[in-house]
């Protein structure tokens, strides 16, 4: 699996503050492409930044209006996310990154399967 990462930024309206962008995209091996289909983990969450915003009807309606949810889908398809700032921007890019790592460590063990895996201490 390759991450392909682009940041980028465009000016608001009327010369307002700054949004900057995230893309993310993977590039996976046949393989891996064909274990994601075996598996059905297109719809596998691998990000969610919905993190408390507080109570009521407030908070609920802020976390749906500032929800970022990365799935493998969106992963594999590529996906943007806006952010307010930089800082915002990279805590996200570094979560996908975790994000990606972990889910490789899953795309391996669904291609070992059927085998054995000597360990050495």
């Amino acid at each position: 699996m390759k991450l392909l990462i682009q940041r980028d930024q465009k000016k608001g309206l009327l010369g307002g503050s700054i949004k900057f962008i995230l893309k993310a995209r993977a590039e996976l091996s046949d393989e891996e492409q064909d274990n994601i289909k075996k598996y059905k983990m297109s719809k596998t969450l691998l990000y969610t930044n919905m993190e408390d915003r507080g109570a009521g009807l407030l908070g609920v309606l802020s976390r749906f209006a500032m929800a970022i949810d990365i799935t493998v889908s969106d992963l594999v398809n590529g996906r943007q996310v806006d952010c307010k700032d930089i800082i915002e921007m990279l805590a996200v890019e570094e979560q996908i990154k975790e994000a990606c790592n972990n889910f490789k460590n899953v795309l391996d063990a669904a291609a070992s399967f059927g085998g054995e895996e000597i360990i050495e201490f």
